[in-house]
């Protein structure tokens, strides 16, 4: 399955800095002026994921390959979005753009600066708090805006259908348009009604999506505001720092943060995290064609998760070998694996785990 993050912030607070960085190169014009960026540049991102070479070195014994088998990691997209300013949701600045770019994503990371550089151009920004408020604000009364013509046509539809179903997504849409009436943040909403939940996913609402919080923070400080108390959504980062140790290579990259102390670079953090905040998983398939991680959400069944290699597997799945990957790699080997019974038949109702390695029986 695909995943797609927007980065979102107001003007000059690290956006672009810091998607060149996920990307490693300058691909996002950096400059230090409003709307430096205006279409939305996108860049898919390899997950990391040290299991897969690990994966690969142990089929390549196992399989007495010359080299090592082709690795493909599970990926995710980034949207770098335009910078909004207050009154985006009447249109000013890039508004009305910023806010369509947001309805195309599936989560949100919000860009925050926290950090004093007087060459740097504030563009209504004051502080993270107010910052934070000021787009939450903005995504707020776009919600509202839609959720008048949403209420108005589901009022239509439960007239005339009297179906309580459509009687309970009207109350619904009530319920968080007095909500965001009421200034709220709503983030994650519970409908209650699994037969609601396919209806509420869709819904063009701005104020739904999942949002990591990245404080955007000096790399003098950088260290020291790690050790800060955060909550799940929140993430300290530096961006300066990322996309300068994004120019060094691999090597390099690993003694500048031994040096510092620090042993994952924030990119690796914030993309764990918004695999996180997603509720999404990867499980692993491991082969002489390739070792690949594949992305499911968390306590999909095995069905589903065949699915998503192939949508053929998904109807003709009948069962699948798992092992987990610290038991595979503990064995050494499939055959031993085998031989020791640690490689489990599981059918239909199975969850796929996070860093199950598996093997699935389909009808061809």
């Amino acid at each position: 399955m695909s995943l797609r993050v927007g980065i979102v912030g107001l003007p000059n607070v690290g956006k672009s800095t810091l998607f060149n960085a996920l990307l490693k190169k300058r691909v996002a014009l950096s400059a230090n002026y409003p709307f430096a960026t205006i279409e939305p540049n996108t860049g898919i991102v390899a997950v990391p994921d040290f299991r897969l070479e690990k994966l690969a070195e142990l089929v390549k014994i196992e399989e007495k390959m010359d080299q090592l088998p082709p690795i493909v990691p599970a990926v995710v997209e980034f949207v770098d979005i335009a910078g909004l300013v207050k009154g985006a949701s009447t249109g000013a600045g890039l508004g009305n753009q910023f806010l369509s770019h947001i309805r195309e994503v599936d989560a949100i990371i919000h860009v925050l600066r926290d950090f004093e550089d007087e060459n740097i151009v504030r563009e209504g920004s004051e502080n993270p708090d107010s910052d934070r408020l000021t787009i939450e604000t903005e995504l707020g009364l776009a919600d509202l805006q839609t959720l008048e013509k949403l209420i108005v046509a589901q009022e239509k539809q439960a007239r005339a259908s009297k179906d309580k179903l459509d009687s309970d997504k009207l109350q619904i849409l009530n319920d968080i348009k007095s909500q965001l009436d009421q200034g709220k943040a709503l983030g994650h909403y519970n409908v209650g009604d699994e037969r609601l939940k396919e209806w509420f996913i869709k819904l063009p609402l701005l104020t739904l999506k999942p949002v990591l919080y990245v404080y955007n923070v000096a790399e003098d400080i950088y260290k020291q505001k790690l050790a800060d108390h955060l909550n799940d959504n929140e993430l300290v980062i530096s961006a300066r720092l990322e996309e300068e140790l994004a120019d060094l290579s691999e090597e390099e990259r690993k003694d500048y943060l031994l040096e510092m102390g620090i042993e994952q670079t924030g990119l690796e953090r914030l993309i764990k995290k918004a695999y996180h905040l997603l509720g999404l998983v990867s499980f692993l398939t491991a082969g002489k064609k390739e070792i690949r991680a594949w992305t499911i959400k968390k306590n999909n069944k095995a069905p589903q998760a065949a699915g998503v290699i192939h949508t053929d597997f998904e109807k003709g799945f009948i069962r699948t070998q798992v092992i987990e990957y610290a038991k595979l790699i503990e064995a050494g080997s499939y055959r031993i694996a085998k031989l020791k019974g640690w490689i489990r038949t599981e059918g239909k109702e199975y969850q796929v785990q996070d860093g199950d390695v598996v093997e699935f029986l389909v009808n061809s």
